[in-house]
């Protein structure tokens, strides 16, 4: 207990020394307090969504390995810990921006303000509120249906407040493509698993595979490394995928009260400038710039009513080459990223963003009438205008890491109990828990690769599951039930949760 609770104390100074170096090096100093607690507070409280993240969906991956005898339950949660730490220190940060698009543009660009504070505020508190509560319960639900539903609850209490309607307020074309994933992911964990294991009864028969362990006894070393083995596989690729998950969030929040620090990425390399000009040269030819003069303060408005209301217009191309073209010339004005002045950070970072956004949705608009020629050019320029302002720095990875990792050393023994022993009939074999983690840990890492957050407390429980019903030893059906309402209550207790918050945070803050 010393131990755990000076990690966590040098995690938390950590964080601040690393807020307050990087400050210093934008020249930023604090004018008023105010802003700088509302940092750190959003802060711990993102952090604390990732630790309850760790305990709550992390026991899945050591739930095998401790049911199977493979490894001690202590060292069990201390390896899959450091693996978590490692996943999210590795991970491509794809995930992370993926999660954060599906929030109202209006909100991104203004996530400084006491809007924006409420967002944060809100959507973390009703994630880490759901998850406590099924984790109290010993049910093993989804942490990314818990965000994801927290995120569309408040994209649409944020529309109707603004007076706007409740389809308004969340990028539907992306929760639907995330929401495929987290549908379909379960069905593939069962449907694979089920496969994995009874190839692996016709392919390797050795009995003691497919035996109930005795108590106490550790399996065969060859087993005993599998199980291993799948266990750090599955534990990496959580880390990977759901660590972005805070990462993103973390981001929004810094970039809300330290814009001149983290709004824009400092770090690209001195060729950036040259590369940018050549793409958004190109990109302006295919859109064509206005035939009437168009105001950079026109273009911008334009470009944020197509993404804001998702209706292409006749001036939807030309707004997003005049965009492009004032950003280009900033951007050479200054000579570098590096050089904008605070004051015009935010302002540069917020026209990248609304650009990025804008080529993404005209991409899958039939009325911009773009070419696969077309779409390639503009896919170059989207890519040097995330690389300006989709950056990670190592510092928030590494607190993420830390507080998932050190949050799966703790808790995990409710959910592996019903993982381990409440969704069959019999006691998990060696072979089921390999099967169910070496699909889980493929599953998760397709889906790291393509963007798209999963559950991995689905994908293992539904491969938990489809061992059983393939070695026919029969499924507890009181646990499947419970499971199946927490998957279909998540998403609608997650919504009204936080849209109740956001409202009441916009009142307070």
């Amino acid at each position: 207990m010393i131990g755990f609770g000076a990690a966590i104390i040098a995690a938390l100074l950590y964080v601040a020394s690393s807020v307050f170096r990087d400050a210093q090096a934008a020249h930023v100093h604090p004018t008023t307090l105010l802003p700088f607690v509302l940092l750190f507070v959003a802060l711990l409280i993102a952090l604390g969504f990732e630790f309850v993240n760790g305990f709550h969906d992390t026991a899945n991956a050591v739930a095998t390995v401790i049911y199977t005898n493979a490894l001690q339950a202590t060292t069990a949660v201390v390896w899959s810990g450091f693996f978590n730490f490692l996943g999210v220190l590795l991970s491509s940060g794809a995930v992370a921006f993926g999660i954060v698009s599906l929030l109202p543009v209006e909100l991104i660009l203004q996530v400084g303000s006491h809007a924006g504070f409420a967002m944060v505020f809100a959507l973390l508190i009703a994630a880490i509120i759901w998850n406590l509560a099924t984790w109290w319960l010993g049910i093993p639900s989804s942490s990314s249906h818990t965000l994801i539903g927290s995120i569309i609850g408040v994209g649409v209490a944020n529309a109707f407040l603004e007076g706007k309607s409740g389809t308004a307020g969340v990028d539907w074309s992306k929760a639907t493509e995330i929401g495929q994933a987290l549908l379909f992911s379960p069905l593939i964990g069962f449907g694979l698993s089920a496969l994995l294991f009874l190839a692996m009864k016709v392919l390797i028969r050795h009995p003691a595979l497919y035996q109930e362990p005795e108590p106490g006894v550790p399996p065969p070393l060859w087993i005993r490394a599998l199980l291993i083995f799948t266990c750090t596989g599955v534990s990496f690729a959580h880390g990977s995928n759901d660590g972005q998950k805070g990462m993103g969030l973390i981001m929004l929040i810094l970039i809300g009260t330290v814009p001149t620090a983290y709004a824009l990425n400092r770090a690209v390399p001195e060729q950036y400038t040259a590369q940018f000009h050549a793409n958004a040269v190109a990109a302006v030819s295919v859109l064509h710039a206005p035939e009437t003069p168009m105001t950079p303060d026109e273009a911008r408005q334009a470009v944020t009513r197509f993404i804001a209301d998702k209706h292409f217009e006749p001036d939807t191309r030309p707004a997003v080459a005049e965009l492009l073209t004032d950003i280009d010339q900033q951007v050479r004005y200054y000579g570098s990223l590096a050089k904008v002045p605070a004051q015009a950070v935010k302002n540069v970072r917020n026209d990248m963003y609304l650009a990025s956004e804008a080529i993404k949705r005209l991409g899958k608009e039939k009325a911009a009438g773009l070419s696969d020629a077309d779409n390639a050019v503009l896919s170059r320029i989207k890519d040097s205008l995330d690389r300006g302002t989709r950056f990670i720095p190592t510092w928030v990875k590494v607190a993420v890491a830390f507080a998932l990792g050190l949050g799966t050393m703790i808790g995990w023994r409710r959910i592996v109990v019903t993982v381990g022993e409440k969704i069959g009939k019999s006691h998990l074999t060696y072979a089921q828990g390999a099967a169910a983690e070496l699909v889980a840990m493929g599953t998760i890492m397709g889906a790291d690769s393509l963007g798209l957050p999963v559950s991995t407390t689905h994908v293992l429980s539904s491969g938990v599951a489809g061992t059983m019903a393939a070695n026919r030893s029969g499924l507890q059906m009181a646990t499947i039930r419970n499971l199946a309402i927490a998957w279909v209550l998540t998403l609608p207790a997650s919504i009204a949760l936080a849209a109740l918050l956001y409202w009441l945070f916009r009142m307070a803050i």
